[in-house]
């Protein structure tokens, strides 16, 4: 019925959206050695195209929360949507690798803007407990297809028409999210009576920001690197500066009242280990087919394309059966079904057959979706509406520190190993235990039932 497909075109606008900004973290892996040959990159300037995005897209995710809260979320994800699509033009008609270096850090800046407000501006669109399930459920699905299909399609894109075309296909997609979302999504609330935090602000930045770089440094240098030690120790004590001021701040950007919530914590930290487990088996399975394997870019997207396809089936399944249910047996049956799956490849042994690690990569795929409805579900479930942008924003910040660690660690043990087979079956034994490690945390923290949003705290 008509008035049924106006109804998911609010999950349409922002499922675009999101498919966008995770599309960009793994798309530009396979046009990178092209984009370098054609601009004349150093490798730094290289790195930096790759990983400026992240950065910035992972320091600002609880600035562009905050901002959405106060602003209204509709208003902060349009104008998210507006710099991120005007920046990928600036990317696409790059002339030089630093005019393409700033390109890429504004398009990051759209990003952290983009994400918080999708989860918030979800919760504000579908009231209605088993609606909202699935429309989370099919959310969180658009993550592992995005970043799964990244390199099958940069390599299609790269192979055929250029690396150009990597940031313009952004163009069509980034007009048609803000026309749906304009039309289709409700204003939302502000509320200008709470004024911006910003030296609380310009520390979470600082902490999440010099983590995520000395997360990707130690998979290149090392963990015992000093540059990757000085890293990580800024980022703990802008940590515990941004702690501080947000005990001592009349408006804090996440009271940390609702970090001693179970739920919202837990939640958290679920989606910190889940991300650690499913990104870093992307990355090193990536890499286990492209070099020891010599599959192309587009036949290593084919050959990750199980673990892709597993993603939507599961998201959907589980939004349906959450009515049912209740969060915490999807949560914790995808969790354990995730970490058998890599347990699984880990124990296949040395050179595998691509036809053993299917099934492998098909129970993470699986797992790891099946499990993000309800783990959103819940972290969003404990926050008051007042705060549904900082709770979205803090979720995903802590999703992209597991993606980051996850990575930095596949690429250290493939690395440091002294042969590629033993780093790759280490990197999906800790990946399995990081999904056994969820499944408990789970059972403890995911409420069997929906959780109840917390009275707002001030």
């Amino acid at each position: 019925m008509p008035s049924e497909r106006r109804s998911w075109a609010p999950l349409l606008a922002v499922c675009a959206g999101y498919f966008m900004v995770i599309l960009d973290v793994t798309v530009i892996n396979v046009a990178v050695p092209v984009i370098g040959r054609e601009l004349s990159a150093s490798l730094t300037g290289i790195q930096w195209i790759t990983d400026g995005y992240t950065l910035v897209f992972a320091g600002f995710l609880l600035t562009g929360g905050a901002l959405g809260d106060r602003l209204g979320n509709r208003r902060v994800f349009c104008t998210g949507v507006a710099v991120f699509t005007v920046s990928s033009a600036a990317c696409a008609l790059a002339p030089s690798a630093p005019f393409l270096v700033v390109a890429r850090l504004v398009e990051g800046l759209g990003a952290a803007l983009i994400v918080p407000g999708s989860l918030a501006l979800l919760q504000q669109a579908y009231p209605e407990k088993a609606v909202r399930a699935r429309a989370f459920g099919l959310w969180g699905s658009m993550a592992g297809i995005a970043a799964s299909a990244g390199p099958l399609l940069g390599g299609l894109l790269v192979s055929t028409v250029g690396w150009r075309w990597v940031f313009l296909i952004n163009l069509p997609v980034g007009a048609a999210c803000l026309a749906l979302t304009l039309k289709h999504v409700g204003r939302s609330p502000r509320r200008a009576d709470r004024p911006l935090d910003w030296p609380a602000q310009v520390a979470v930045v600082a902490a999440v920001a010099l983590l995520t770089a000395a997360l990707n440094e130690a998979g290149r240098r090392g963990w015992s690197d000093p540059a990757v030690l000085a890293g990580l120790g800024l980022a703990v004590l802008a940590a515990a500066a941004f702690a501080l001021r947000e005990r001592l701040a009349r408006s804090p950007v996440l009271p940390l009242g609702l970090l001693r919530s179970r739920a919202m914590s837990g939640g958290a930290v679920i989606g910190l280990l889940f991300n650690f487990g499913f990104y870093g088996m992307v990355f090193t399975a990536s890499l286990e087919f492209q070099h020891q394997r010599g599959y192309s870019a587009l036949g290593t997207g084919l050959a990750l394309f199980p673990a892709v396809a597993m993603t939507m089936f599961a998201s959907v399944l589980s939004g349906r059966l959450s009515r049912r249910t209740g969060d915490r047996p999807l949560v914790v049956s995808g969790m354990l079904l995730a970490a058998l799956g890599l347990a699984g490849w880990a124990a296949a042994g040395a050179n595998p057959a691509y036809g053993l690690l299917v099934l492998p990569m098909m129970a993470a795929g699986f797992g790891t979706s099946f499990a993000l409805t309800g783990s959103t579900a819940t972290v969003m479930g404990a926050a008051p509406e007042a705060y549904s942008g900082a709770a979205s924003a803090l979720f995903n910040t802590t999703r992209q520190i597991g993606s980051a660690t996850g990575v930095a660690l596949g690429g250290s043990l493939l690395a440091s190993a002294g042969d590629y087979g033993t780093g790759i079956r280490t990197s999906m034994f800790i990946g399995a235990l990081a999904y056994m490690t969820a499944a408990v945390l789970a059972w403890r923290c995911v409420p069997a039932k929906s959780a109840a949003p917390e009275p707002s705290q001030s």
